[in-house]
């Protein structure tokens, strides 16, 4: 697999299960790129949804996605501290075209505390049924989500002290 350069910009693209593009990211600055880990940067970054609706992100976030652990991670730098926004995924994969990775609604909500709150697991009942997951594929991310609760407990990866700061202050050196 071909790694995105750190410095340059990439689009990440989310889509679900049944193949359909889900949400796009425009210009994500790659802050560091290798067949396992991308973290990327962006702020004002404008994002569209798969009906053509658009929006732009408030603040500035730091982007981690693994090529092995079905989940990716976006610390969000707020004024009352650090959020992060947790999705239940694919690994990614990197072309010429853009990151991506498969959505699987599930998600999870993490506070400036630690807290946290699991969310749209009806989302992903529903397009479970729906997109008919593999009893195997629903293992893998139940498993996934327990693996990234821990590293939320833990304090690990992109949730251990000073992980988003730095790749910020990284991110900040490019502007």
């Amino acid at each position: 697999m071909v790694a995105p350069r750190p410095g340059s910009k990439m689009q990440i693209q989310s889509y679900k299960h049944n193949g359909q593009l889900h949400r796009v990211w425009e210009n994500s600055l790659v802050l560091k790129g290798t067949e396992s880990i991308v973290i990327g940067a962006n702020d004002k970054t404008q994002v569209t949804e798969s009906d053509g609706r658009s929006w732009v992100t408030r603040e500035p976030a730091i982007c981690y996605f693994h090529a092995k652990y079905w989940f990716n991670i976006i610390g969000m730098l707020r004024t009352d501290g650090i959020y992060y926004y947790c999705n239940i995924s694919s690994p990614f994969v990197f072309d010429e075209e853009a990151l991506k990775y498969i959505d699987y609604d599930l998600d999870v909500k993490v506070y400036p505390d630690m807290t946290y709150d699991i969310l749209d697991e009806d989302e992903y009942d529903d397009h479970r049924l729906q997109m008919n997951y593999p009893r195997v594929l629903d293992r893998i991310l139940h498993n996934n989500l327990d693996y990234l609760l821990r590293w939320i407990r833990q304090r690990k990866g992109p949730f251990s002290p000073d992980f988003v700061d730095q790749w910020y202050e990284r991110y900040l050196t490019y502007r």
